[in-house]
């Protein structure tokens, strides 16, 4: 269960005041997270983002003149706050932006311990952040972790531009004034944005719009499932398309291909004995079917551990790619509302 943020103890700062001022940052503290994500790729850097944004409100809370202009005076110090925070941090990707293709024959590398990796968002905490059907697939889509990647291409003000219009869809001149852009500068940015993702992106473009609750799509994950639990690389192998991606942060090793990701498994993972080992949870992550991957450590009889969350990017009746955010603590299972033993 995502849990509502609670940044900062305001009443240590000002008594008396707390309540009122949560009571006014309360309804949009959720969204203004999930901007902060679109922005940074970093879930934990949002939280930081969203916590300074808070600060800065508090602080300047006697420059708010209109109140209902709350919400566009929150979203400005959010942008804001997360392009100072990227001025200080390395782009974020996952490993086919940074690295060429690895060949599974090959020993795998250590893990990147940079702050460089995308890192994957609950669905839930998109829930009730969008009014309609239509504005909730719109917020879905461009919670991808194809959009995001491509996101991460962008500099800064293109990037909170982009979002800015075309994401949150505020006007021209309200997206130049939050940014401190002239309107042309803010239009001139956002032309070049639309450009490099339109470049980087089409090739994704197929897989934003997979409902949560398609049947084809529950029938693929389950197979998906199942496959995991055997320790099976052929039965696995053939739910995927033949130019298949699997990456698996912090690892810098990512494989092409079918037959590259099957032998990667045979290999490195589903070896003699491996049946068993596994066992798997459903869950949603980035507006994209997800699982969850527990693997038991010490035999038989013992508890099994979080070891990875799966990011599905499904094409039609197959699996396009797979983004396997590998883990070797609680955290990132705590964070999806996921047991952290099975």
């Amino acid at each position: 269960m995502v849990q509502e943020f609670d940044p900062f103890n305001f009443t240590a700062v000002q008594p008396g005041t707390a309540d009122e001022f949560h009571a006014l940052t309360g309804p949009y503290q959720r969204q203004l997270l999930v901007h902060c994500y679109r922005i940074l790729g970093s879930l934990d850097d949002a939280e930081d983002a969203l916590q300074e944004t808070l600060l800065r409100a508090w602080r300047r809370l006697d420059t708010l003149k209109e109140p209902g202009s709350l919400r566009a005076w929150l979203y400005k110090i959010a942008t804001n706050t997360s392009l100072d925070m990227l001025s200080s941090r390395k782009a974020r990707g996952l490993a086919p932006a940074f690295y060429a293709p690895a060949d599974p024959a090959d020993a795998l590398l250590g893990p990147v311990t940079e702050d460089i990796w995308l890192q994957p968002l609950p669905d839930e905490t998109l829930v009730g952040n969008q009014p309609g059907p239509e504005a909730q697939v719109e917020a879905h889509e461009s919670i991808s972790l194809a959009f995001l990647a491509a996101l991460q291409q962008l500099p800064g003000k293109q990037r909170a531009s982009l979002i800015l219009r075309d994401v949150l869809d505020w006007n021209a001149q309200e997206t130049a004034e939050m940014l401190g852009l002239s309107l042309a500068a803010a239009n001139s940015a956002l032309q070049r944005a639309r450009a490099t993702l339109k470049k980087n992106q089409e090739a994704e473009r197929s897989a934003f719009r997979q409902p949560a609750h398609d049947p084809q799509a529950s029938r693929l994950l389950t197979r998906y499932m199942q496959a995991w639990q055997a320790a099976d690389a052929p039965g696995l192998a053939a739910l995927l398309r033949e130019d298949a991606i699997l990456s698996m942060p912090p690892l810098p090793a990512w494989y092409l291909g079918r037959a590259a990701i099957r032998a990667f498994f045979e290999k490195h993972l589903f070896v003699e004995g491996a049946a068993g080992i596994f066992k798997v949870l459903a869950t949603r992550a980035n507006a994209s079917p997800a699982l969850a991957v527990y693997q038991q450590a010490g035999g038989a009889g013992q508890p099994f551990r979080p070891a990875s969350l799966q990011v599905l990017n499904l094409q039609g009746d197959q699996i396009q790619r797979v983004d396997c955010f590998l883990t070797s603590d609680e955290k990132l299972f705590t964070r999806f509302g996921l047991p952290v033993s099975l």
